[in-house]
Protein backbone atom coordinates (compact mmCIF):
# COMPACT_ATOMS: atom_id res chain seq x y z
CA UNK A 1 0.00 0.00 0.00
CA UNK A 2 2.45 2.71 -1.37
CA UNK A 3 -0.14 5.20 -3.15
CA UNK A 4 -1.33 8.01 -1.39
CA UNK A 5 -5.01 7.22 -1.83
CA UNK A 6 -4.17 3.82 0.60
CA UNK A 7 -4.38 6.35 3.48
CA UNK A 8 -8.45 6.87 2.47
CA UNK A 9 -8.58 2.97 3.04
CA UNK A 10 -6.70 2.45 6.03
CA UNK A 11 -9.05 5.47 7.76
CA UNK A 12 -11.85 3.60 6.67
CA UNK A 13 -10.42 0.31 7.93
CA UNK A 14 -9.82 1.79 11.75
CA UNK A 15 -12.35 4.04 12.17
CA UNK A 16 -15.42 3.57 9.66
CA UNK A 17 -17.32 5.89 11.78
CA UNK A 18 -15.27 9.36 12.45
CA UNK A 19 -16.26 11.93 10.53
CA UNK A 20 -13.89 12.54 7.36
CA UNK A 21 -15.12 15.66 6.66
CA UNK A 22 -17.37 18.35 7.89
CA UNK A 23 -19.46 20.03 4.81
CA UNK A 24 -22.15 21.93 4.04
CA UNK A 25 -24.52 18.98 3.38
CA UNK A 26 -23.49 17.94 7.26
CA UNK A 27 -21.03 14.89 7.90
CA UNK A 28 -19.13 11.94 6.03
CA UNK A 29 -17.59 9.67 7.61
CA UNK A 30 -14.32 7.53 6.72
CA UNK A 31 -16.49 5.00 5.13
CA UNK A 32 -18.85 6.93 3.63
CA UNK A 33 -15.85 8.90 1.43
CA UNK A 34 -14.05 5.55 0.98
CA UNK A 35 -17.66 4.03 -0.60
CA UNK A 36 -17.95 7.62 -2.62
CA UNK A 37 -14.83 7.38 -4.02
CA UNK A 38 -14.50 3.37 -4.83
CA UNK A 39 -18.13 4.50 -6.87
CA UNK A 40 -16.31 7.37 -8.36
CA UNK A 41 -13.52 5.28 -9.39
CA UNK A 42 -16.01 2.31 -10.68
CA UNK A 43 -17.28 5.20 -12.97
CA UNK A 44 -14.56 6.62 -14.17
CA UNK A 45 -13.66 2.95 -15.79
CA UNK A 46 -17.04 2.22 -16.64
CA UNK A 47 -18.19 5.59 -18.06
CA UNK A 48 -15.27 6.91 -19.47
CA UNK A 49 -12.86 4.25 -20.22
CA UNK A 50 -10.73 5.17 -17.61
CA UNK A 51 -7.01 4.24 -17.81
CA UNK A 52 -3.96 4.39 -15.97
CA UNK A 53 -2.44 7.83 -16.19
CA UNK A 54 -5.56 9.18 -17.83
CA UNK A 55 -6.59 12.63 -16.37
CA UNK A 56 -9.77 13.95 -14.60
CA UNK A 57 -9.93 17.58 -14.18
CA UNK A 58 -11.92 18.79 -11.04
CA UNK A 59 -14.04 22.11 -11.51
CA UNK A 60 -15.93 22.56 -8.28
CA UNK A 61 -16.29 24.60 -5.06
CA UNK A 62 -14.75 23.26 -1.81
CA UNK A 63 -17.53 20.03 -0.83
CA UNK A 64 -17.21 16.85 -0.21
CA UNK A 65 -17.17 15.83 -4.12
CA UNK A 66 -14.21 17.26 -4.48
CA UNK A 67 -12.67 15.02 -2.08
CA UNK A 68 -14.73 12.45 -3.89
CA UNK A 69 -13.20 12.71 -7.08
CA UNK A 70 -9.67 13.29 -6.12
CA UNK A 71 -9.74 10.14 -4.38
CA UNK A 72 -11.84 8.26 -6.80
CA UNK A 73 -9.50 9.56 -9.82
CA UNK A 74 -6.47 7.91 -7.67
CA UNK A 75 -8.02 4.84 -6.94
CA UNK A 76 -9.21 4.77 -10.78
CA UNK A 77 -5.32 4.73 -11.36
CA UNK A 78 -5.64 8.12 -12.75
CA UNK A 79 -4.27 11.77 -12.32
CA UNK A 80 -6.49 14.84 -10.77
CA UNK A 81 -6.13 18.22 -11.40
CA UNK A 82 -8.37 20.93 -9.55
CA UNK A 83 -9.12 23.84 -10.81
CA UNK A 84 -10.43 27.02 -9.21
CA UNK A 85 -14.14 27.27 -9.21
CA UNK A 86 -13.46 31.22 -10.75
CA UNK A 87 -11.75 30.54 -13.42
CA UNK A 88 -13.45 31.16 -16.91
CA UNK A 89 -13.93 29.37 -19.84
CA UNK A 90 -10.71 29.73 -22.14
CA UNK A 91 -8.33 29.00 -19.12
CA UNK A 92 -10.10 25.98 -17.91
CA UNK A 93 -9.99 24.98 -21.94
CA UNK A 94 -6.14 25.51 -21.51
CA UNK A 95 -5.85 23.05 -19.06
CA UNK A 96 -8.08 20.52 -20.39
CA UNK A 97 -6.24 20.69 -23.69
CA UNK A 98 -2.73 21.03 -22.14
CA UNK A 99 -3.61 17.83 -19.97
CA UNK A 100 -5.01 15.62 -22.57
CA UNK A 101 -8.37 15.60 -20.09
CA UNK A 102 -10.81 12.29 -20.25
CA UNK A 103 -12.93 13.54 -17.71
CA UNK A 104 -14.15 16.61 -16.66
CA UNK A 105 -16.10 16.78 -13.17
CA UNK A 106 -18.53 20.09 -12.17
CA UNK A 107 -21.01 21.38 -10.79
CA UNK A 108 -24.35 22.45 -12.04
CA UNK A 109 -23.74 26.37 -11.27
CA UNK A 110 -20.74 26.26 -13.33
CA UNK A 111 -21.74 23.71 -15.85
CA UNK A 112 -21.93 26.61 -18.86
CA UNK A 113 -18.45 27.43 -18.02
CA UNK A 114 -17.09 23.95 -17.88
CA UNK A 115 -19.37 22.93 -21.11
CA UNK A 116 -18.02 25.97 -22.99
CA UNK A 117 -14.43 24.30 -22.42
CA UNK A 118 -15.24 21.48 -23.24
CA UNK A 119 -16.37 21.92 -26.13
CA UNK A 120 -13.00 23.00 -27.32
CA UNK A 121 -11.32 19.98 -25.67
CA UNK A 122 -11.91 17.30 -27.89
CA UNK A 123 -9.91 14.93 -25.11
CA UNK A 124 -12.85 15.46 -22.66
CA UNK A 125 -15.06 12.06 -23.07
CA UNK A 126 -17.15 12.92 -20.08
CA UNK A 127 -18.03 15.68 -18.48
CA UNK A 128 -19.87 14.67 -14.66
CA UNK A 129 -22.26 17.28 -13.25
CA UNK A 130 -23.27 16.98 -9.41
CA UNK A 131 -26.10 18.46 -8.01
CA UNK A 132 -29.78 16.89 -7.92
CA UNK A 133 -30.74 20.44 -10.04
CA UNK A 134 -28.46 19.42 -13.06
CA UNK A 135 -30.46 18.45 -16.27
CA UNK A 136 -27.44 17.95 -18.33
CA UNK A 137 -27.11 14.24 -19.22
CA UNK A 138 -27.26 13.30 -22.44
CA UNK A 139 -24.60 12.39 -24.79
CA UNK A 140 -20.89 12.76 -23.25
CA UNK A 141 -22.38 14.72 -20.26
CA UNK A 142 -23.88 12.78 -17.09
CA UNK A 143 -25.33 13.33 -13.93
CA UNK A 144 -22.74 12.74 -10.91
CA UNK A 145 -26.03 9.98 -9.90
CA UNK A 146 -26.15 8.24 -12.75
CA UNK A 147 -22.51 8.32 -12.84
CA UNK A 148 -21.34 6.56 -9.48
CA UNK A 149 -24.57 4.36 -10.08
CA UNK A 150 -22.72 1.56 -12.37
CA UNK A 151 -24.05 -1.47 -13.67
CA UNK A 152 -20.99 -3.76 -11.66
CA UNK A 153 -20.16 -2.30 -8.22
CA UNK A 154 -17.17 -2.96 -7.02
CA UNK A 155 -15.32 -3.75 -10.48
CA UNK A 156 -11.56 -2.92 -8.27
CA UNK A 157 -10.27 -5.87 -10.46
CA UNK A 158 -10.40 -3.44 -13.47
CA UNK A 159 -8.28 -0.88 -11.88
CA UNK A 160 -4.89 -0.62 -12.80
CA UNK A 161 -2.57 -1.28 -9.10
CA UNK A 162 0.33 1.62 -10.26
CA UNK A 163 3.03 2.12 -7.86
CA UNK A 164 4.04 5.11 -5.69
CA UNK A 165 6.00 6.82 -8.64
CA UNK A 166 3.19 7.00 -10.87
CA UNK A 167 1.78 11.00 -11.74
CA UNK A 168 -0.63 11.34 -8.51
CA UNK A 169 -1.95 15.31 -9.51
CA UNK A 170 -1.20 18.11 -11.65
CA UNK A 171 -1.49 21.57 -9.80
CA UNK A 172 -1.88 24.80 -12.21
CA UNK A 173 0.28 27.42 -11.61
CA UNK A 174 0.47 30.78 -13.36
CA UNK A 175 3.82 31.23 -16.14
CA UNK A 176 5.67 33.83 -17.07
CA UNK A 177 3.66 33.37 -20.73
CA UNK A 178 0.77 33.89 -19.43
CA UNK A 179 -0.62 30.05 -19.74
CA UNK A 180 -0.31 28.47 -16.62
CA UNK A 181 2.16 25.03 -15.78
CA UNK A 182 1.18 22.00 -14.64
CA UNK A 183 3.13 20.78 -11.66
CA UNK A 184 4.20 17.16 -12.09
CA UNK A 185 3.77 15.46 -8.34
CA UNK A 186 3.95 11.46 -7.88
CA UNK A 187 2.46 9.72 -5.25
CA UNK A 188 5.80 9.57 -3.65
CA UNK A 189 6.02 13.57 -3.73
CA UNK A 190 2.79 13.68 -2.06
CA UNK A 191 3.57 11.31 0.62
CA UNK A 192 6.97 13.09 1.57
CA UNK A 193 5.37 16.59 1.66
CA UNK A 194 2.56 15.51 3.43
CA UNK A 195 4.64 12.94 5.96
CA UNK A 196 7.17 16.43 6.53
CA UNK A 197 4.48 18.91 7.30
CA UNK A 198 2.17 16.54 9.59
CA UNK A 199 5.64 15.83 11.60
CA UNK A 200 6.68 19.15 12.92
CA UNK A 201 2.85 20.35 13.40
CA UNK A 202 2.46 16.98 15.51
CA UNK A 203 -0.45 16.26 13.82
CA UNK A 204 -2.71 13.13 15.25
CA UNK A 205 -6.03 11.25 14.35
CA UNK A 206 -7.68 13.39 17.22
CA UNK A 207 -6.95 16.61 15.08
CA UNK A 208 -10.32 19.06 13.51
CA UNK A 209 -9.00 21.16 10.93
CA UNK A 210 -11.04 24.25 9.28
CA UNK A 211 -10.12 25.04 6.21
CA UNK A 212 -11.80 27.70 3.83
CA UNK A 213 -8.64 27.79 1.48
CA UNK A 214 -9.78 26.49 -1.94
CA UNK A 215 -8.77 23.07 -2.69
CA UNK A 216 -7.38 24.32 -5.85
CA UNK A 217 -4.73 26.13 -3.87
CA UNK A 218 -2.01 23.49 -2.72
CA UNK A 219 -2.18 24.85 0.74
CA UNK A 220 -6.08 24.42 1.05
CA UNK A 221 -5.52 20.75 -1.00
CA UNK A 222 -3.10 19.38 1.50
CA UNK A 223 -5.22 20.32 4.31
CA UNK A 224 -7.54 17.39 2.86
CA UNK A 225 -4.61 15.06 1.85
CA UNK A 226 -2.82 15.55 5.41
CA UNK A 227 -6.53 14.85 7.37
CA UNK A 228 -6.86 11.63 5.39
CA UNK A 229 -3.18 10.47 6.01
CA UNK A 230 -4.24 10.72 9.85
CA UNK A 231 -7.84 9.65 9.52
CA UNK A 232 -8.18 13.09 11.16
CA UNK A 233 -11.63 15.24 10.51
CA UNK A 234 -11.80 18.11 8.14
CA UNK A 235 -14.34 21.10 8.23
CA UNK A 236 -14.46 22.49 4.99
CA UNK A 237 -16.01 25.59 4.52
CA UNK A 238 -15.95 27.23 0.86
CA UNK A 239 -14.81 30.70 1.81
CA UNK A 240 -13.69 33.27 4.58
CA UNK A 241 -16.22 35.94 2.66
CA UNK A 242 -18.16 36.11 6.08
CA UNK A 243 -15.81 35.13 9.26
CA UNK A 244 -18.65 35.76 11.60
CA UNK A 245 -20.42 32.99 10.67
CA UNK A 246 -17.18 30.55 10.04
CA UNK A 247 -15.09 31.23 13.62
CA UNK A 248 -17.88 29.97 15.54
CA UNK A 249 -16.87 26.52 14.01
CA UNK A 250 -13.87 26.53 16.01
CA UNK A 251 -15.72 26.50 19.12
CA UNK A 252 -18.54 23.99 17.88
CA UNK A 253 -16.51 21.26 15.79
CA UNK A 254 -13.73 21.53 18.40
CA UNK A 255 -11.30 22.68 15.81
CA UNK A 256 -7.61 22.13 16.40
CA UNK A 257 -5.65 23.25 13.68
CA UNK A 258 -6.66 26.42 11.41
CA UNK A 259 -4.56 27.49 8.44
CA UNK A 260 -4.46 31.38 7.57
CA UNK A 261 -3.44 33.11 4.76
CA UNK A 262 -2.32 37.63 5.81
CA UNK A 263 -5.41 38.54 4.48
CA UNK A 264 -7.35 36.60 6.64
CA UNK A 265 -5.19 36.88 9.74
CA UNK A 266 -5.92 40.89 8.87
CA UNK A 267 -9.73 40.07 9.05
CA UNK A 268 -9.67 38.02 12.52
CA UNK A 269 -7.32 40.74 14.67
CA UNK A 270 -9.78 43.44 13.81
CA UNK A 271 -12.63 41.76 14.87
CA UNK A 272 -14.17 43.29 17.98
CA UNK A 273 -16.34 40.55 19.56
CA UNK A 274 -13.95 37.63 18.94
CA UNK A 275 -15.22 35.76 21.80
CA UNK A 276 -12.57 33.80 23.31
CA UNK A 277 -14.24 30.28 23.37
CA UNK A 278 -13.77 30.43 20.17
CA UNK A 279 -10.37 30.09 20.99
CA UNK A 280 -9.74 27.39 23.55
CA UNK A 281 -9.25 24.27 21.23
CA UNK A 282 -7.29 25.76 18.99
CA UNK A 283 -3.96 24.35 19.23
CA UNK A 284 -1.93 25.06 15.99
CA UNK A 285 -2.40 28.17 13.56
CA UNK A 286 -0.42 27.88 10.13
CA UNK A 287 -0.02 30.89 7.40
CA UNK A 288 2.36 30.69 4.22
CA UNK A 289 1.64 33.14 0.94
CA UNK A 290 3.21 36.32 2.33
CA UNK A 291 5.00 36.93 6.15
CA UNK A 292 2.50 37.73 8.47
CA UNK A 293 3.84 41.08 10.18
CA UNK A 294 5.11 41.08 13.43
CA UNK A 295 1.68 42.96 15.12
CA UNK A 296 -0.75 40.55 13.55
CA UNK A 297 1.59 37.42 14.95
CA UNK A 298 1.19 39.57 18.75
CA UNK A 299 -2.39 40.17 18.36
CA UNK A 300 -2.84 35.89 17.24
CA UNK A 301 -0.84 35.12 19.95
CA UNK A 302 -2.89 36.37 22.04
CA UNK A 303 -6.52 36.02 20.64
CA UNK A 304 -5.35 32.16 20.46
CA UNK A 305 -3.77 32.29 23.71
CA UNK A 306 -3.11 28.15 23.47
CA UNK A 307 -2.03 27.60 19.82
CA UNK A 308 1.42 27.95 18.16
CA UNK A 309 1.69 29.86 15.33
CA UNK A 310 3.79 28.54 12.69
CA UNK A 311 5.57 30.84 9.81
CA UNK A 312 5.73 28.70 6.26
CA UNK A 313 7.18 29.54 2.66
CA UNK A 314 6.26 26.99 0.24
CA UNK A 315 6.00 26.94 -3.52
CA UNK A 316 3.44 24.80 -5.69
CA UNK A 317 6.68 23.05 -7.24
CA UNK A 318 7.42 21.21 -3.67
CA UNK A 319 4.68 22.64 -1.72
CA UNK A 320 6.48 23.48 1.38
CA UNK A 321 10.18 24.33 2.04
CA UNK A 322 10.37 25.61 5.16
CA UNK A 323 8.81 25.86 8.48
CA UNK A 324 9.67 28.28 11.73
CA UNK A 325 9.37 27.04 14.96
CA UNK A 326 7.49 28.67 17.14
CA UNK A 327 9.76 29.46 19.89
CA UNK A 328 11.50 31.64 17.64
CA UNK A 329 8.89 33.86 16.61
CA UNK A 330 9.35 36.61 19.22
CA UNK A 331 13.61 35.97 18.15
CA UNK A 332 12.83 36.51 14.35
CA UNK A 333 9.27 37.37 13.60
CA UNK A 334 10.12 37.70 9.59
CA UNK A 335 11.94 34.50 9.21
CA UNK A 336 10.71 31.88 7.37
CA UNK A 337 12.78 29.86 9.11
CA UNK A 338 14.64 26.44 8.61
CA UNK A 339 14.12 23.35 6.10
CA UNK A 340 11.04 21.21 6.96
CA UNK A 341 12.04 17.36 7.70
CA UNK A 342 13.66 15.31 5.29
CA UNK A 343 14.48 18.20 3.18
CA UNK A 344 17.55 20.44 2.38
CA UNK A 345 17.82 24.20 1.42
CA UNK A 346 20.44 26.57 0.63
CA UNK A 347 21.27 30.34 -0.50
CA UNK A 348 23.00 29.83 -3.96
CA UNK A 349 24.96 32.16 -6.81
CA UNK A 350 23.92 31.63 -10.16
CA UNK A 351 25.54 28.33 -10.45
CA UNK A 352 23.87 26.95 -7.45
CA UNK A 353 26.79 26.91 -4.97
CA UNK A 354 26.05 27.78 -1.47
CA UNK A 355 26.73 31.27 -0.41
CA UNK A 356 27.65 32.47 3.30
CA UNK A 357 25.65 34.18 5.72
CA UNK A 358 23.53 36.90 4.99
CA UNK A 359 24.36 37.37 1.25
CA UNK A 360 21.22 37.00 -0.90
CA UNK A 361 21.03 35.02 -3.71
CA UNK A 362 18.35 32.28 -5.50
CA UNK A 363 16.44 29.30 -2.83
CA UNK A 364 17.59 26.00 -4.31
CA UNK A 365 15.41 23.11 -2.24
CA UNK A 366 16.20 19.36 -2.71
CA UNK A 367 14.15 16.19 -1.60
CA UNK A 368 11.42 13.60 -2.21
CA UNK A 369 8.96 17.14 -2.38
CA UNK A 370 10.37 18.57 -5.33
CA UNK A 371 8.08 17.83 -8.40
CA UNK A 372 8.72 15.68 -11.39
CA UNK A 373 8.55 19.04 -13.51
CA UNK A 374 6.01 21.12 -15.32
CA UNK A 375 3.64 18.63 -17.94
CA UNK A 376 5.12 18.84 -21.67
CA UNK A 377 6.71 21.93 -21.16
CA UNK A 378 10.47 20.79 -20.78
CA UNK A 379 12.09 24.09 -21.38
CA UNK A 380 10.28 25.60 -18.02
CA UNK A 381 11.55 22.61 -16.75
CA UNK A 382 14.62 22.79 -17.64
CA UNK A 383 14.65 26.45 -16.10
CA UNK A 384 13.54 25.21 -12.59
CA UNK A 385 15.15 21.79 -12.13
CA UNK A 386 18.83 21.26 -12.89
CA UNK A 387 21.49 18.46 -11.80
CA UNK A 388 21.73 17.96 -7.78
CA UNK A 389 24.60 16.22 -5.43
CA UNK A 390 23.92 13.10 -7.40
CA UNK A 391 24.16 11.76 -11.02
CA UNK A 392 19.96 11.09 -10.20
CA UNK A 393 18.72 13.67 -8.51
CA UNK A 394 17.61 17.25 -9.81
CA UNK A 395 17.02 19.60 -7.33
CA UNK A 396 14.28 22.70 -7.99
CA UNK A 397 16.14 26.39 -8.29
CA UNK A 398 13.41 28.43 -7.07
CA UNK A 399 13.65 31.65 -8.70
CA UNK A 400 13.48 33.26 -5.45
CA UNK A 401 15.79 35.93 -3.67
CA UNK A 402 16.83 34.89 -0.35
CA UNK A 403 19.45 35.17 2.69
CA UNK A 404 20.48 33.05 4.96
CA UNK A 405 21.54 34.14 8.88
CA UNK A 406 24.55 32.70 10.50
CA UNK A 407 22.37 30.44 12.76
CA UNK A 408 20.63 29.34 9.26
CA UNK A 409 17.55 30.77 9.43
CA UNK A 410 16.05 31.63 6.33
CA UNK A 411 14.54 35.12 4.63
CA UNK A 412 12.62 35.88 2.06
CA UNK A 413 14.24 38.88 0.21
CA UNK A 414 12.21 39.22 -3.35
CA UNK A 415 11.14 36.79 -6.43
CA UNK A 416 13.51 36.76 -9.89
CA UNK A 417 10.44 36.83 -12.11
CA UNK A 418 8.12 38.86 -12.62
CA UNK A 419 5.39 36.49 -10.83
CA UNK A 420 3.68 38.14 -8.41
CA UNK A 421 1.59 36.52 -5.37
CA UNK A 422 -1.40 38.29 -4.26
CA UNK A 423 -3.53 37.12 -1.69
CA UNK A 424 -1.27 33.64 -1.61
CA UNK A 425 -1.90 33.16 -4.86
CA UNK A 426 0.70 33.46 -7.78
CA UNK A 427 -0.21 36.07 -10.09
CA UNK A 428 0.82 36.42 -14.00
CA UNK A 429 1.68 39.42 -15.32
CA UNK A 430 1.11 38.64 -18.65
CA UNK A 431 -2.10 36.79 -18.08
CA UNK A 432 -3.58 40.23 -16.70
CA UNK A 433 -1.88 42.28 -19.62
CA UNK A 434 -3.29 40.12 -22.44
CA UNK A 435 -7.10 40.85 -20.42
CA UNK A 436 -6.27 44.26 -20.40
CA UNK A 437 -5.11 44.48 -24.00
CA UNK A 438 -8.77 42.70 -25.10
CA UNK A 439 -10.45 45.96 -23.88
CA UNK A 440 -10.36 48.39 -26.73
CA UNK A 441 -8.19 51.63 -26.37
CA UNK A 442 -6.24 49.96 -24.37
CA UNK A 443 -2.72 50.95 -26.28
CA UNK A 444 0.20 49.70 -23.42
CA UNK A 445 -0.88 47.65 -20.55
CA UNK A 446 1.66 46.71 -17.70
CA UNK A 447 0.66 45.12 -14.03
CA UNK A 448 2.71 45.41 -11.57
CA UNK A 449 2.49 44.48 -7.53
CA UNK A 450 2.43 47.36 -4.72
CA UNK A 451 3.67 45.74 -1.68
CA UNK A 452 1.56 45.14 0.56
CA UNK A 453 1.96 43.92 4.23
CA UNK A 454 -1.01 41.59 4.23
CA UNK A 455 -1.68 40.45 0.54
CA UNK A 456 1.67 40.05 -0.46
CA UNK A 457 1.57 42.48 -3.32
CA UNK A 458 -1.47 44.87 -4.01
CA UNK A 459 -2.29 44.33 -8.00
CA UNK A 460 -1.76 47.82 -9.77
CA UNK A 461 -2.83 47.75 -13.34
CA UNK A 462 -0.63 50.96 -15.11
CA UNK A 463 -2.18 51.44 -18.72
CA UNK A 464 -2.61 53.82 -21.71
CA UNK A 465 -5.18 54.35 -23.52
CA UNK A 466 -6.41 56.22 -26.35
CA UNK A 467 -10.15 56.42 -25.49
CA UNK A 468 -11.28 59.85 -23.53
CA UNK A 469 -14.21 57.44 -22.09
CA UNK A 470 -12.25 55.02 -20.68
CA UNK A 471 -11.61 55.04 -16.64
CA UNK A 472 -10.70 52.78 -14.34
CA UNK A 473 -14.06 51.51 -12.95
CA UNK A 474 -14.85 50.14 -16.65
CA UNK A 475 -11.38 48.59 -16.82
CA UNK A 476 -11.98 46.71 -13.49
CA UNK A 477 -15.40 45.73 -14.75
CA UNK A 478 -13.68 44.09 -17.83
CA UNK A 479 -11.36 42.30 -15.69
CA UNK A 480 -13.69 41.22 -13.45
CA UNK A 481 -15.68 39.22 -16.27
CA UNK A 482 -12.44 38.11 -17.82
CA UNK A 483 -10.39 36.97 -14.46
CA UNK A 484 -10.54 35.07 -11.48
CA UNK A 485 -11.24 37.23 -8.14
CA UNK A 486 -7.40 36.81 -6.91
CA UNK A 487 -6.17 38.60 -10.49
CA UNK A 488 -8.07 41.38 -10.22
CA UNK A 489 -5.62 44.79 -9.84
CA UNK A 490 -7.24 46.78 -7.29
CA UNK A 491 -6.10 50.03 -8.75
CA UNK A 492 -5.58 51.25 -12.14
CA UNK A 493 -3.05 54.00 -13.74
CA UNK A 494 -3.29 56.17 -16.30
CA UNK A 495 -0.24 57.24 -18.08
CA UNK A 496 0.79 58.72 -21.46
CA UNK A 497 3.55 56.61 -21.78
CA UNK A 498 4.97 53.52 -20.95
CA UNK A 499 8.98 52.87 -20.13
CA UNK A 500 10.54 50.49 -22.94
CA UNK A 501 13.93 48.72 -23.85
CA UNK A 502 14.91 49.45 -27.56
CA UNK A 503 13.11 46.53 -29.41
CA UNK A 504 9.94 48.17 -27.96
CA UNK A 505 9.43 45.86 -25.10
CA UNK A 506 7.89 47.18 -22.28
CA UNK A 507 10.18 47.42 -19.16
CA UNK A 508 7.84 46.07 -16.37
CA UNK A 509 10.93 45.62 -14.53
CA UNK A 510 10.95 49.15 -13.93
CA UNK A 511 7.85 49.56 -13.07
CA UNK A 512 8.15 46.89 -10.91
CA UNK A 513 11.28 48.95 -9.06
CA UNK A 514 9.05 52.09 -8.99
CA UNK A 515 5.95 50.37 -7.42
CA UNK A 516 8.58 49.28 -4.79
CA UNK A 517 10.50 52.01 -4.42
CA UNK A 518 13.77 50.67 -5.45
CA UNK A 519 16.16 52.03 -7.98
CA UNK A 520 15.57 50.24 -11.93
CA UNK A 521 17.74 47.22 -13.02
CA UNK A 522 20.56 48.31 -14.66
CA UNK A 523 20.67 45.48 -17.39
CA UNK A 524 16.86 46.76 -18.70
CA UNK A 525 18.36 49.75 -19.48
CA UNK A 526 20.43 48.61 -22.13
CA UNK A 527 17.78 45.66 -23.45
Amino acid sequence: MNRYEHHLTLAARRRPGHPAIVHAGGRTSYAELDAAADRFADGLVQHAAFANGDRCVVFLDNRVETAVAIFGTLRAGGVFSVVNATTKADKLAFVLNNCEAAVLFTQASLAPVALAAAAQAPSVRRVVVVDESAEAEGGDVVGYDAFTTVAEPGCAAARPAGVDIDLAMLVYTSGSTGNPKGVMMTHKNIEHAASSITTYLESHEDDVVLSVLPLSFDYGLYQLLMCVKMGATLVLEKSFAFPQKVLPLLASEQVTGFPLVPTMAALIVQIRNFDPAWAQGVRYITNTAAALPPAHILKLQEIFPHAKVFSMYGMTESKRCTWLPPDQLAKRPDSVGIAIPGTEVWVADDDGRPLPPDTVGELVVRGGHVMQGYWRNEEATAKALRPGRYPWEKVLHTGDLFRMDAEGFLYFVGRKDDILKSRGEKVSPKEVENVLYALPGIREAALVGVPDPIMGHALKAIVVSDREDLDARAILAHCRAHLEEFMIPRTVEFRDALPKTNTGKIRRSVLQAEAEGRPAPDEEAAA
